[in-house]
């Protein structure tokens, strides 16, 4: 055999060496995945972390594998805690969810999944944000668009009670008319933009699950905020207070209704319209 021909044939040779070592990975990829569910199914989450991990090194291009990895990690986030370790397991959970993002950017887990990192670890703004890139690949997201208005509220609440608190005052969620006036100028100034687009996207989530009755007990809460920042018009503090009284009444009534449908044989699931 010739010089030219030898080459070729080692090329040859080589190149199904390679095709049958990366048929191989990807077998024992897809058996880490696997292995990574079961342990995730199971709550076992370091276990699945290391199965996910090593399958995203045996093979780079496997659908889901960085999905499920960044999953399993989101789980050692703790609610409420903004500890430098959680802030770290959030953002490594958050920066592959990201490289996910980076070739699929509207993948609908991906954002969802980074929006409930950032709530949990009480980075308001990122969540808000990232739930309204949600909203803009799929606009009839019922939970993307009623977590935009449970952030809205949480940051009005909060201004409030410090506003309060300043002159020993505490909430009586029926306009604090007893406050001075200056105090409900501050939370008026404050809270006016939070209370006027938490309206917007719990009627729009409300607009896509009519039977959502965790959005409607946030309308009574965000009327109760809504109450504070209309102090000038008593009128419509009256109003804004039975808006609540009735958006609580219609939460209570939606809630009963919801569970009985569940506890009936056969009940229907849910989608997203409600339905």
């Amino acid at each position: 055999m010739n010089g030219p021909a030898r080459i070729t044939a080692l090329t040859v040779a080589l190149a199904g060496m390679v095709l049958s070592m990366g048929g191989c990975n990807r077998l024992q990829a897809r058996d880490q995945l696997n292995k990574g569910v079961e342990a995730y199914k199971s709550a076992h989450y370091e276990e699945a972390i290391g199965h996910f991990q090593k399958a995203t090194e045996l093979d780079p291009s496997l659908p889901m594998a960085k999905s499920y990895l960044a999953t399993a990690l989101a789980q050692n986030v703790v609610p409420g805690l903004t500890s430098p370790d959680n802030l770290k397991n959030a953002q490594q959970a958050i920066s592959i969810f990201q490289e996910v993002l980076a070739k699929e950017p509207n993948d609908i887990n991906s954002l969802k999944q980074i929006a409930a990192i950032y709530f949990s670890i009480k980075n308001f703004d990122q969540a808000k944000d990232f739930q309204k890139k949600v909203l803009a690949a799929d606009p009839k997201d019922p939970e993307a668009a009623y977590t935009v208005g449970v952030i809205d509220w949480t940051l009005a609440h909060e201004n409030t009670l410090k506003a309060l608190a300043s002159v020993n005052m505490n909430d009586d969620g029926e306009g604090n008319a007893k406050a001075p006036k200056k105090v409900l100028q501050q939370i008026k100034d404050e809270n006016t933009p939070l209370v006027t687009e938490g309206l917007q996207y719990l009627n729009q989530a409300l607009a896509n699950r009519a039977n959502y009755d965790d959005a409607m007990s946030y309308l009574n809460l965000t009327y109760r905020r809504k109450a504070d920042t209309d102090f000038n018009d008593p009128a419509t503090v009256k109003a804004d207070v039975a808006s609540a009284k009735e958006w609580s009444s219609k939460a209570m009534g939606t809630r009963k209704a919801n569970e009985e449908k569940k506890d009936k044989p056969g009940g229907i699931t849910m989608d997203s319209s409600g339905k």
